[in-house]
């Protein structure tokens, strides 16, 4: 699998990867979309991770480098959106992907990465834990807008 950071031609195959991310629905292709897609690309903190198989995009993420005034004045990363296509799952693309963004987070100075799941399955939980991510060490809240 080769993986890169998604162009914007990527925006459609990955919109449609999204689809199978808790039942997202496929949005209108818009200016307002393509507008918000550029700014996305645009972030140098912002990584869009794509796995492709034969130029197909099959599993991706996204990271976001956080700068931040403690620990030094490290930044720290978000991880979010963590999705391989049904057809190509266990396979290992995800933990590449996985592997690559906690590389690309070490290259930033990064001090730690935080990812949240939204999924209660111990298949799920357990590949977080295998790819070296804890449950223990903080507890996560979220307040819906």
């Amino acid at each position: 699998m080769e993986i890169s950071r998604a162009r914007e031609d990527d925006l459609q195959a990955l919109l449609a990867l999204y689809t199978q991310l808790h039942d997202n629905p496929m949005p209108g292709m818009d200016e307002k979309l393509y507008a918000l897609w550029r700014e996305i690309l645009g972030d140098k903190n912002h990584y869009v991770l794509v796995g492709l198989m034969d130029g197909v995009i099959v599993s991706s993420l996204v990271m976001v480098v956080v700068p931040n005034l403690t620990h030094g004045q490290k930044p720290y990363a978000l991880i979010e959106n963590v999705i391989t296509d049904e057809k190509w799952r266990g396979r290992g693309y995800a933990t590449a992907l996985l592997d690559h963004a906690k590389k690309i987070a070490l290259e930033r100075k990064c001090y730690k990465i935080m990812l949240l799941t939204g999924s209660k399955k111990a298949s799920t939980l357990n590949f977080y834990r295998k790819a070296g991510y804890n449950s223990e060490d903080k507890t996560g809240f979220i307040q819906w807008l």
